[in-house]
């Protein structure tokens, strides 16, 4: 898929259904907190979500006076849904519309975080190209959580391939800057009761070229 095509993908996505209508909604996004908690990160840390869209995880991060967060997406759509659900807190947030793999990044982070968006990457030029960015992105010393469908996870989603990851297979496309600190698997139940298996990982970067 094209970046054009993707993108237009995930605009139809998100001008079409409601948060419920699709597969990936979170009430309470509880495994990413979880994992967030776990890194040691302060209030004062620089967070991006990468494929952020309408997730309700910057309302969770704002309520816990994190005030440093930038919302990465594809879908302009996505964003106005989770800037209308904030309301006047939205002003506090950097929301950037772009494709991950072409974006250029203007600070580094002390977290980068990432539900099920680099899963969406089949292309082996896609995928070297989120690396290069994060790499770019994430401070020495710096956390990543990245969660995938599982091995035994679905084969695709939205009507689009993805690749399935466990932490050892994710932890090799990262490389060497990265170690692996955490690994889960999570259950998430669609909003229709079916569950998808999730692969959880979490790294901190080590050393930089």
């Amino acid at each position: 898929m094209n970046d054009e095509s993707r993108q237009a993908h995930w605009e139809k996505v998100y001008g079409t259904k409601g948060e419920k209508e699709v597969s990936w909604f979170q009430e309470n996004p509880a495994p990413s907190l979880d994992l967030i908690a776990l890194t040691g990160v302060t209030a004062e840390a620089q967070i991006i979500d990468i494929g952020g869209g309408a997730s309700r995880l910057v309302d969770d991060l704002i309520a816990r006076a994190f005030h440093h967060l930038t919302i990465l997406d594809l879908s302009e759509a996505a964003l106005a849904a989770a800037k209308s659900r904030i309301g006047g807190r939205s002003a506090d947030v950097q929301w950037v519309v772009a494709d991950v793999t072409k974006w250029e990044p203007l600070q580094m982070y002390d977290l980068w975080h990432d539900r099920a968006a680099f899963h969406f990457l089949t292309e082996k030029a896609d995928q070297s190209a989120y690396v290069d960015r994060l790499k770019r992105a994430v401070k020495l010393g710096g956390h990543v959580i990245i969660g995938t469908f599982a091995p035994d996870g679905p084969e695709r989603c939205s009507g689009l391939p993805i690749v399935r990851y466990d932490a050892t297979t994710l932890a090799e496309i990262l490389g060497s800057d990265f170690a692996l600190i955490d690994a889960r698997r999570h259950g998430h139940v669609t909003p229709w009761g079916a569950i998808q298996r999730f692969q959880f990982s979490t790294f901190r970067r080590t050393s930089e070229v």
